[in-house]
């Protein structure tokens, strides 16, 4: 069974006040535009992350895995998280060492680069590669799980746990509609086969400012 995302936040990494009313996995889907994937011209530095933009000495990173763990996590000086407990719904595997996490783009920032953001300004890159205000966009998940994805969509890659594709899903979705991100016609294709077997599985987002 999935258990659910922890709802206590970091600041920073919150919940939306516009956030657009939920629908349907299905009628999200109809909201992406199909584009046309594109990589050339990429290279991760062009995303500047794990910054510490509020100057509090947590970086993104350790943002996120504060506000994903689901008891008081250790945090040390400099901001360093040695310890927690984090649910990767990725494969259902409850993590305890954080070392043992990456903290995952929900859409990869090459996905990103060939569905858009290509171009984007750096300033707005950077706020992609480091948004804490929404918590589908950043995901503390088994650093496996992650590198097994690596920068490939939903037509290419699922998570291993089966109970997590209706949400992984919505959350994909989520993120590229927040983000004004195209969707290519073998990921649509993917994403609808997805949706067929979500029942009430809905899809709620704040666009990016």
């Amino acid at each position: 069974m999935l258990l659910p995302q922890n709802a206590t936040a970091a600041d920073g990494h919150v919940a939306a006040s516009r956030a657009v009313a939920p629908m349907s996995l299905a009628r999200s889907i109809d909201l992406l535009p199909e584009g046309v994937e594109d990589r050339t011209g990429y290279n991760r530095s062009k995303f500047k992350h794990w910054i510490d933009a509020d100057k509090d000495s947590c970086n993104t990173r350790a943002e996120v895995l504060i506000a994903e763990s689901r008891v008081e996590p250790t945090v040390e000086a400099g901001c360093k998280v040695t310890a927690g407990q984090w649910y990767s719904y990725y494969d259902s595997v409850i993590v305890t060492v954080p070392g043992k996490l990456d903290v995952d783009h929900m859409v990869p920032l090459a996905e990103a680069w060939d569905e858009g953001a290509d171009d984007w300004t750096p300033q707005r890159r950077e706020a992609y590669a480091n948004d804490l205000s929404a918590e589908r966009s950043l995901v503390a998940v088994t650093a496996k799980t992650n590198r097994s994805k690596s920068d490939q969509d939903p037509a290419d890659w699922l998570p291993p746990l089966a109970d997590g594709h209706c949400q992984y899903a919505a959350d994909w979705i989520a993120t590229k509609l927040r983000w004004d991100l195209t969707a290519d016609a073998r990921e649509l294709n993917a994403l609808r086969g997805i949706a067929a077997g979500c029942g009430q599985q809905t899809v709620e987002y704040e666009p990016a400012a």
